[in-house]
């Protein structure tokens, strides 16, 4: 990847959002009481969203040719042709030709050209693209609320260190999805979990089936009575009583990396994965979207979390950030730029090619949900997932966690605090049980 030097930060870890108020001190300038973070995985904004430029201009999606054809190409490999262009996928099935990993990644950004995808996957998948029709649910979120153009991953790689960068702001040398990182020991500077609770500001961590705060074991062990399943996040959803801050998990599925690594964690970790009621041998089918999953399990699965804060009686007050944790190996356009390293800490092995944590990755979608919503709008500032612990110290005056949130983008121009157009909440069409949009029935 040619570099480029990261921006200087204007702040430092530690440092608060407010030096000249007391910590937790309450931002009332962000229109909301209440947080909600909704992490998906393993999609480019290209991939899950890109059709919505032939609508919507503002959109900085895949571009298409008189014919509706989409024109962006990637080179191809012995099988495909010299070329491969962009192409729709016709139903909600995924299969596994698409990769991830730290090489991969910086093979398909390939300097900025972003033309890798094809190649380091051997296969033609990584330059498919869904519609509408497809997955209506993500397009009609869009639609009905802000997308930003120009979120980014946190770091160019696989989905353990971009988790970790939304837990902690940093991958702290991290560059694999491997069952051995989960015995890493916790961030020298805790997590945001840590930070919230130091200083009173209420959380949960609502989980389908395993909670993915399991990638940093820690946060477990020290805040137990801070995650709760599902079911008590559409209860409290329904009775007005959401903590400050939620983060709701979809469920990881049986073919999860996550599921299969638990089996190697110590018993300390395990016992308390047991009181929360996590049982390996009735894991939910997956609603992450990672592949080889059917899309419509995870479009279902947060059309009913959106539908639920939707219908709250404190919708007026609450924000939902819905954001994918990394682009999962398939294509997109737009290069990432330079990002702030986020500490001192460097990749440990040194990772193959050789890099830090001074770029983003490919672009992920991301849509903030709020009745002071732009319907249809975009956002063009650039964000990662550091700007949702840049929201949150923000809201309540917490010290940053790294130089990289500290001078993250909070998510407020995602929002016109002149007209809150969406008090009424809009509808948000879900997918259909049959149809493009519903699960692809499986041979045998």
């Amino acid at each position: 990847m040619a570099h480029t030097a990261p921006p200087s930060p204007t702040r430092g870890a530690g440092s608060l959002p407010f030096p000249n108020k007391p910590i937790g001190t309450v931002n009332d300038s962000m229109p909301f009481d209440h947080l909600v973070v909704v992490m998906m995985e393993n999609h480019s904004l290209d991939n899950l969203l890109g059709a919505l430029s032939r609508s919507a201009p503002q959109v900085d999606g895949l571009t298409f040719d008189a014919a509706g054809n989409a024109t962006n190409s990637n080179p191809g490999i012995k099988g495909t042709g010299a070329q491969v262009k962009s192409f729709p996928f016709q139903n909600t099935a995924q299969a596994k030709n698409v990769t991830q990993s730290w090489k991969a990644t910086h093979a398909q950004i390939d300097g900025g050209l972003m033309d890798g995808f094809v190649k380091s996957a051997g296969a033609k998948q990584p330059m498919g693209y869904y519609t509408s029709e497809v997955l209506p649910f993500a397009y009609s979120l869009a639609k009905n609320f802000t997308l930003a153009n120009r979120w980014f991953c946190s770091v160019p790689g696989p989905t353990y260190p971009n988790r970790r960068f939304l837990l902690a702001g940093t991958a702290w040398g991290g560059t694999e999805t491997s069952p051995s990182t989960l015995l890493d020991p916790p961030p020298p500077h805790g997590t945001i979990f840590d930070r919230m609770s130091q200083h009173n500001v209420s959380w949960c961590d609502y989980f389908t089936d395993i909670p993915m705060t399991l990638l940093i074991p820690s946060i477990l062990l020290k805040h137990l009575g801070h995650h709760q399943g599902i079911s008590k996040f559409f209860h409290d959803c329904q009775a007005g009583t959401l903590p400050a801050v939620s983060f709701v998990d979809p469920g990881v599925g049986v073919l999860s990396s996550l599921a299969s690594a638990v089996a190697g964690l110590p018993g300390t970790v395990q016992d308390v994965l047991a009181l929360l009621g996590v049982n390996l041998n009735a894991l939910s089918t997956g609603e992450t979207e990672e592949d080889p999953q059917d899309m419509y399990y995870g479009e279902a699965w947060a059309h009913g979390v959106v539908e639920a804060v939707l219908q709250s009686p404190k919708w007026s007050r609450t924000l939902l950030i819905y954001t994918y944790d990394e682009h999962g190996g398939y294509y997109d356009h737009v290069a990432p730029p330079p990002a702030i390293p986020p500490d001192n800490i460097l990749p440990d092995p040194p990772p193959d090619p050789p890099g830090g944590y001074d770029t983003y990755g490919p672009r992920v979608p991301a849509v903030v949900v709020s009745p002071y919503g732009k319907p249809g709008g975009v956002t063009n500032i650039t964000y990662d997932h550091t700007s949702i612990l840049a929201t949150i110290e923000a809201k309540w005056n917490l010290p940053a966690l790294t130089n990289r949130d500290a001078n993250a983008a909070t998510i407020m121009d995602f929002l016109n605090l002149n007209n809150p157009a969406l008090l009424t909440p809009p509808i948000v069409q879900g997918p259909s049980s049959s149809g493009p949009s519903g699960p692809v029935k499986q041979p045998g």
